[in-house]
């Protein structure tokens, strides 16, 4: 009797226990703060868009705009990014010394017209090279890594394999553009050692004492419409910023100036912060 006395007690007791409320763990997302000095930023150089700047120590976006910077568009040549990885990944780049040869057909540029390394590919921005490195990767492939990087929404199938980051339907957003950026830094994707060291190196734009500026610019047009991206990020001595700008001409800005303000509106919005 002593015995099934004692197991209801303790079958109440646990009883008890189990019914009381969990304490629920609240973790705490991101903070964004609106930054209007970077819609003087953009005015001053006849663009319309959004900055958008992660930094990583404090956990806080800075931006003008929050739908601007929520919208999924082309990710024209900041693409070159996941690509390289995927070429490297797949073993059909050995490193950034790899050789894209100029099969002497007429280019778009001047500087394409070489046989170039990856790394000066990557800079140059070679659409052909990349053409030849998505061909030969190819769709099924393409997609299979794709999903394991997870980059925005790609759109691809045999019929646009060359072209599916410049024309189309595939987009990501500028948050998605620093996400992946972040993942990569904070080695989050399922790629080699190797892989990372060898991006981290080409992707260096400007490396000076005090910091480290890594990234890659991009350009869209559809009909005459033009749309800009840089994106990357910078190492400071104490703080990391993740970046990723879009911004689209006003009337009557020259293309030259568009190209270029893509990186000074960037550069002059992280320097607003580090001040």
């Amino acid at each position: 009797m002593y015995q099934y006395f004692s197991v209801a007690i303790l079958i109440l007791a646990l009883s008890c226990t189990n019914s009381q409320p969990k304490k629920q763990i609240e973790i705490a997302g991101p903070k964004e703060e609106i930054k209007a000095e970077f819609h003087a930023i953009l005015d001053s150089a006849n663009v319309r868009g959004a900055i958008l700047i992660y930094e990583l120590q404090t956990n806080t976006y800075y931006s003008n705009e929050y739908h601007w910077a929520q919208s999924g568009r082309l990710p024209a040549s900041t693409f070159k990014i996941p690509h390289s990885i995927i070429g490297l990944e797949t073993a059909l780049l050995e490193d950034d010394s790899t050789i894209f040869y100029w099969d002497q057909k007429p280019r778009a540029f001047a500087s394409w017209e070489q046989d170039l390394s990856l790394k000066k590919a990557f800079h140059y921005s070679c659409v052909p090279c990349y053409q030849e490195l998505a061909r030969k990767i190819g769709a099924k492939r393409m997609k299979e890594q794709l999903a394991k990087l997870n980059f925005g929404e790609m759109q691809v199938d045999s019929s646009n394999i060359d072209l599916f980051w410049l024309e189309g339907n595939s987009k990501i957003s500028q948050f998605d553009q620093i996400n992946f950026l972040k993942r990569f830094y904070q080695d989050q994707l399922s790629i080699r050692a190797r892989t990372k060291e060898i991006m981290s190196r080409m992707m260096i734009i400007t490396q000076e004492e005090d910091y480290i500026l890594r990234g890659k610019t991009g350009w869209a047009s559809r009909n005459g419409d033009h749309n800009g991206w840089f994106v990357g990020y910078l190492e400071s001595k104490d703080k990391t910023y993740f970046f990723a700008t879009n911004i689209v001409p006003k009337e009557g800005l020259e293309l030259d100036k568009f190209t270029a303000a893509r990186k000074e509106v960037t550069l002059k919005a992280i320097d607003l912060l580090l001040q």
